[in-house]
Parts: C-alpha cells; structure tokens; sequence
C-alpha cells in the first residue's frame, strides 16, 4: 500500500490534533501550501473566515445551502492517490445547481416528477441532486455498477428503478451514460445521459421555486432493494429533524471537518457526509469506494494529511484497513486528529475494532474516539448514538458480546416488543419498533407494504436488539434468526467462527436454515476452499467443527467457488435471504464434497 505522495508531511502537536482552531488553521495552510507547490487547485479550509457557525435548524435542504453558500467551506473530491480531482465549495456548489435547475424547467421538467442520478462520487452527483432541489424536483439517488461483466444485470437494474420511480430523466457520470441511455429506452425518461446532455439543455429564464418544509426531498432505495425496487419517500421535515439530531449527538462544531469513502447512493454516505456536513457548514472530503477498496490506508493517510476530526465506516472497512496494514503500515499516518470514529451499518464486532485500535495505535490513533450507532434509511439513516469521544461499551450475554448502540435520538420513541407486540424492559430480546419526527411516510408506490411495516404509527425495522442502561443493544435482523429445537442461533455466531479458519477471510461465509424433512436444517455456504481432496476434506472438518463450538449444532456445508460468490445488497451487506433462495432455486448447482 503506497500513502499519499506530493503532498508535504508535517509534524502536528498534540493541540492542533484535538481540533483546536489552531490545529483548523494548520491543517488548511498545509494543504494549500502543498497543493500550490503542485500547481493545484486548493480544497476548501475546515472554517469560514466570518460566517457564524449553525449546527442545523434549517428548515430544508434549499435553505442549508443558501446558507452555507455565504462561507467558503464544501466539498473536495480525492482520488486512490490522494491527489484533489475536483472541489466544490458550498458557494459554487449553489451557483452550479440554480444553473441545473433552470435547465431542468427550461428542460419542461415539472415540479414533483423525479430525476434519476446515478450516485458515484463525482462533483456533478452533488450539483445534480441540490438542481433538483432548487427545481422542486425530486432526485432518486442509485447505486453504480459493482464486480465486472455485470453489464446486464445493471442496466436491468437501473432500468426497474427508473419504472418504480416513474422518473422523467436519469444522468449519469460520462463513463456510464452508455448505461444510462440504454436503462431509459422505453421508459418514461426522456432525459438521459451523461452531465454534457443536461448542460445543452435550454435555462429556464427564471428561477423555479425550492422544495420546501413540508415537501419531499428524495427517494432512497433501500440497500436490499436491488431485486425488488423499494424506494423511501425522505420528507424535508423528517431528513431535517434527523440531521438536526445527529448533529447534535455527534456534537459537531466550528472546527471539525470530515472524511469519507461510503458510496453516496447509501443513506450514510449521502446524509453522513454530504447533506448533514452542508447543514453545519463543515467541509468533507471524499474518495470514491472502489478506491477506498483498492487502497484502503488511502483512507487513512488523506484523514492524516488533512487533519480530519470525523468518519465512519461499517466494521469491514476498519477490519481491511488494519490487515492492509500488517503487509506494510505507511510511516507518515497520523490519526491523533480523529475525535469521532463512528461504526455502523452492520453488525458490529468488538473484536474488529480492538483490532484497529492496536493496530494503529502507534499512529495515534485514540480508542476513545469509536462511536457505535444504529439506524436505518427507513428513518433517514441515524436513529440511536454513543458519546463522542466516550469509545464503545460491550455487554456480554449467552457467550456473546454486543456493542452498546447509545441512546435513541429525542423526538423518538422505540419499543422492543415480544413476539406477541408486547414492550419488553431490561434485557429481553425482542424486535424493535420506532415512531418519532424522523420516520418515513411509506415507500414509493408500495402502499401495502407500507401499511405492513408502519402499522399503528410505528415502523417494524425488522431488527431484533435489547436494552442495557437505557442504551440500544442490536443482536440482529429478524428474518436471519436460525431456530434449531426452540433454540435460537445467531447466524453472524456461525460465520464468524468460520471466517477465523485459516484460509478464510470476512465475508466467505454465509448461514442460514431450510426446512427440511427433519425439521430446521442449518445450512453454511463457504467460498474460497481450495486444495486437493484430502486438503478440502480437512478444511471441511474444520468448518464443521468450527459450527459445532460456535453454535451447538451440526450443518449441511455447501461450498461455492468465489468467481460465484455470496450475494450482497447494494451497500455491500451478505444478504442471507438471496443466497437461501438461490440455493433453493439450483442457482449454486456445483458438486458439493459434503454429499
């Protein structure tokens, strides 16, 4: 793994680390020092020169960034090599987006119809999505297209969301407008391409008027939902009472600032570290995952080099970038600046983040600054914190331990409810309902299945957790709880232990159970074993063994080539339901050694 090159390496007290203004003022005269060294364009500083700080408190997206245009702060763009690709202060960002905006009326795009973009981590994402807010149109962020060779299966992808969404046109970054034009063929977009066929688009010689309190703000699909569209109807009031929230519980401030990998087109990436740092003016700077994915300590060393004080990351991110590490740790990384290391996004294992801490504990990285959280794009994205800079509390139970998710955020309330809908207290497992100012009205076009997970007022999330001192505790999704004779299994229990094997690695295994003429039938796919036939039969014999201490009971192993692979949602989480269906469908149909 190479670090960041041109970019000049400095020595930071212990002061500037904190955040201090100060450490703000260093960490933005570092960087333009080194960026005109180089001849380029500088990124935007960490604090505005004379805007007054606001945390929040607006009462749209539209009304944010008028607001954060007064100041110089925004967005910077990297790419694997940590050189800036591109910046968009808050100022040009809204003087680029009126523009769009007005191409989208002058385009005859009327208000309430919906815009498809397609959400890699580009400047003309961001300017596409706040055009359509100043438009009074709603922007439907989409996932870019993962692995090779999936041309198909992407284009019928895009093709399904642009139906559900009933979408008017849909851009996409150049690269991709191939995709984009072939996706809207027959659909109801008549716009559709890449950034130059919207900019040859006529203006509009007016304004048009901003989605507003009260409105939509956009429609987020789901990150299961790439099978079955299922897009989220995100209201201006509930994503502003979320980020107003959030803010609040992270305790941002005037000096920090922020940096990301998380795709935009999931709720995290999007609301994390574009709309929710907009409202409190901070500037971010982003990399796009698939660089992220190819140099992970890039992440890092860009947090080093321009003294960021937040980011966030599922547990994967954390776990690849401290095993890249051990193959060759770079020696300029210092993360003594970081006071706010959230985890989320999936289950999040203890282990893991001991792991990092230790690992980068040399580069001043501080355990304190881990800030567990849970939520959901059914509520926006974030519904419970921990403290800032208070580090993470693990609770032990039935030979597990969980990671305290904090506190639910004001304005909700959540009940963990029996199976028969009665609230549980204490330390009872059971499945957790939320209502409150951030939840969802419904999903796009699925009044059934909006009336099944809102019923009563409150959202089933489908999630299973507990409380320990007033704190979230989440054990788990509901739909992959594994139940052998009354006897309930976690399936990440099974997985984990699997994945520890030698040879193995995170995301090689997969458990779930079937029915079968016995009963509930545990069954583990592995991809990745390799070797001759007594080699496989001995990693097999692991493996069951490795069931078998983990979880008490005996499976049927399925093994599958990584060419194959497990199925994932769009943000990158196993989805144990598709690779159950698939296996039932014959979709793995490969000669197992366990038959």
């Amino acid at each position: 793994m190479t670090s960041i090159r041109g970019i000049l390496p400095v020595s930071f007290s212990d002061a500037d680390a904190s955040g201090s203004e100060a450490g703000s003022r260093l960490r933005y005269a570092c960087t333009l020092t080194a960026n005109a060294a180089r001849g380029a364009a500088a990124p935007t500083p960490t604090a505005n020169a004379a805007l007054p700080f606001r945390r929040g408190g607006f009462a749209s997206l539209a009304a944010a960034l008028d607001y954060a245009a007064g100041g110089e702060t925004g967005l910077n763009f990297f790419d694997a090599r940590g050189r800036l690709t591109g910046r968009l202060a808050y100022a040009d960002l809204r003087g680029q987006a009126l523009r769009f905006a007005r191409r989208l009326l002058g385009a005859g795009v009327r208000r309430g119809e919906r815009l498809v973009i397609v959400a890699d981590t580009w400047p003309g994402f961001c300017v596409a999505f706040f055009g359509a807010q100043y438009a009074g149109v709603l922007p439907v962020p989409v996932s870019v297209p993962v692995g090779v060779g999936a041309k198909q299966t992407y284009l019928a992808q895009l093709r399904r969301q642009i139906i559900a969404a009933g979408a008017v046109g849909i851009l996409a970054p150049d690269e991709l407008a191939a995709f984009a034009a072939s996706a809207a063929d027959g659909t109801s977009a008549r716009l559709a391409g890449g950034m130059a066929a919207f900019e040859a688009l006529p203006e509009a010689p007016i304004d048009g008027s901003p989605l507003g309190a009260g409105e939509g703000c956009y429609v987020q699909y789901s990150s299961g939902s790439t099978r079955l569209p299922m897009g989220i109807d995100i209201r201006q009031d509930q994503l502003m009472a979320n980020i107003d929230g959030s803010l609040a519980s992270q305790e941002l401030n005037e000096r920090d600032a922020g940096v990301s990998w998380l795709p935009l087109y999931h709720d995290m990436g999007l609301i994390g570290f574009v709309l929710a740092p907009m409202c409190g003016q901070r500037s971010v700077d982003l990399m796009p995952p698939r660089e992220f994915a190819r140099r992970p300590l890039q992440w890092l060393s860009l947090i080093s080099r321009r003294r960021a004080t937040i980011t966030y990351s599922p547990g994967f991110g954390y776990e690849l970038a401290a095993r890249r590490a051990q193959s060759g740790m770079p020696t300029d990384i210092d993360l003594s600046c970081l006071q706010l290391a959230g985890i989320g996004a999936d289950m999040i294992r203890p282990a893991v983040l001991h792991r990092f801490a230790e690992t980068f504990k040399a580069c001043g990285f501080d355990p304190r600054a881990f800030m567990a959280s849970y939520g959901l794009a059914e509520v926006c994205v974030g519904l419970s914190f921990g403290k800032r800079f208070a580090g993470f509390r693990t609770d032990n139970r039935a030979n597990r331990e969980f990671v305290l998710c904090g506190r639910a955020l004001p304005g909700h309330d959540v009940e963990i409810r029996d199976s028969a809908g009665r609230p549980l207290d204490g330390p009872a497992i059971g499945r957790l309902f939320v209502r409150g100012r951030s939840v969802m009205p419904g999903y796009v076009g699925q009044a059934e299945e909006s009336a099944r997970v809102l019923g009563g007022g409150w959202l089933d999330t489908g999630d299973l957790g507990y409380w320990r001192d007033g704190e979230l505790v989440i054990t788990g999704r509901a739909k992959d709880l594994i139940i052998v004779n009354g006897r309930n299994i976690w399936p990440q229990d099974i997985e984990w232990a699997v994945e520890a094997l030698p040879g193995q690695r995170r995301g090689d295994a997969c458990a779930f159970s079937i029915e079968s003429p016995e009963g509930e039938e545990v069954v583990v796919m592995v991809q990745g074993v390799a070797g001759d036939e007594a080699e496989r039969d001995r990693q097999l014999g692991s493996i069951r063994q490795a069931v078998k201490e983990s979880a008490g009971v005996d499976c049927r192993i399925e093994l599958i080539p990584r060419s194959i692979g497990l199925p994932l949602t769009s943000s990158g989480k196993l989805s144990r339901s598709r690779a159950r269906a698939m296996l039932l469908a014959g979709d793995y149909a490969v000669p197992s050694p366990s038959t």
